[in-house]
């Protein structure tokens, strides 16, 4: 990913040193460069309260200062941090501080005395880094936000429709990808011909009764496509010899990466009602 120039050269720069000389310089070598964001500060224990105040993109610091050093500065850096990125660039002339820096977490480092277009490389580059960091911060801040908002808008849609097809139909049940019952409500069980007493998500027991064989071999092709079905005529005959005859609807389930996770559905007993015979008057 490309930024866009006019970010980079907006980035808030810090620059860390105890020489006047060294911070002029870095401060004009960055204006000249087109930085429109650079501030100063020779006092070390000053950093932190201007970190926090301003959350600098980059921090230009120097390892060897009077009162607090750029060692015990990162380290107080690292206490306050909101995340584990430490944007700094160390300065110094001592090449075997180099590793312990980086070691302290700085993220790059720059020799006394300065090559300018040493400095100037190592700057953007760190800059480029810096705020792609940031710009990936925000991404998952706002995916992990759109996440939970949708996650609670399917549940909220998922109680609206479990309300409504309860209110619509003589039971409704959810079944996971395996087909075994996770919930049910109303006479479901009972229809299915399964023994009272028997877990919802148990294994179902052969039901009772002989279901119209042509009828369930529909509805199983239908689920096994994964399709949705409407109104499907189901009936069977009970051990009596009475007919039961039933209509059922449902749709599949999946999660937002298309994972099917079973079926949900409604279901209405449609098995005429006799009609009651007048009694003949005395």
């Amino acid at each position: 990913m490309t930024l866009p120039e006019q970010e980079i050269l907006a980035a808030r720069i810090l620059i860390v040193d105890d020489q006047d000389a060294n911070v002029k310089l870095l401060q004009r070598l960055l204006g000249d460069a087109g930085y429109t964001s650079v501030a100063a500060t020779m006092d070390p224990t000053c950093v932190c309260a201007l970190h926090q105040s301003h959350d600098y993109d980059l921090i230009l610091l120097d390892l060897q200062m009077p009162g607090m050093d750029g060692f015990q500065v990162m380290a107080a850096l690292q206490a306050q941090a909101a995340d584990s990125y430490l944007p700094v660039i160390v300065l110094t002339a001592q090449p075997a501080h180099k590793l312990r820096a980086l070691q302290a977490g700085a993220k790059d480092f720059v020799s006394k005395p300065f090559d300018l277009v040493e400095v100037k490389t190592r700057i953007r580059n760190m800059l480029e880094v810096r705020l792609l960091y940031r710009r990936l911060e925000a991404y998952n801040l706002l995916l992990e936000q759109t996440v939970e908002t949708r996650t609670l808008e399917l549940r909220d849609s998922e109680a609206r429709y479990r309300s409504l097809a309860e209110l619509a139909s003589d039971w409704y049940w959810e079944q996971d990808e395996t087909g075994r019952f996770t919930t049910v409500s109303g006479p479901v069980m009972a229809m299915l011909g399964i023994p009272d007493g028997v877990a919802p998500d148990a294994a179902a027991p052969p039901p009772t009764g002989c279901w119209n064989e042509t009828e369930r071999a529909a509805i199983r092709a239908t689920i096994a496509a994964r399709q949705p079905f409407l109104d499907f005529p189901f009936s069977r005959v009970n051990a009596d010899g009475s007919q039961q005859q039933y209509r059922v609807s449902g749709e599949p389930r999946f999660t937002r990466a298309c994972r099917f996770i079973g079926y949900r559905g409604i279901g209405v007993e449609t098995t005429p009602r006799p009609t009651p015979t007048a009694t003949a008057a005395a």
